[in-house]
């Protein structure tokens, strides 16, 4: 089974570093909890696909 990743890039919501990530189209929306690779903080990503490609990702900042 063959799945092209896509390559998304975007800043972590507390320090602002640039982060490049691999999403999978195959999973048409995914929401989960990632930590920065920077500050190590927690950002909760969450995304969607349609047919034409990415439709929505957003990276936000959880409040603790």
């Amino acid at each position: 089974m063959n799945h092209d990743l896509f390559d998304y890039t975007f800043f972590c919501p507390y320090c602002n570093a640039t982060i490049s990530m691999l999403l999978d189209p195959s999973t048409k929306s995914q929401a989960y909890i990632e930590d920065c690779e920077v500050c190590c903080n927690p950002i909760e990503i969450s995304y969607k696909f349609n047919e034409d490609g990415l439709e929505f990702f957003q990276a936000n900042s959880i409040e603790q």
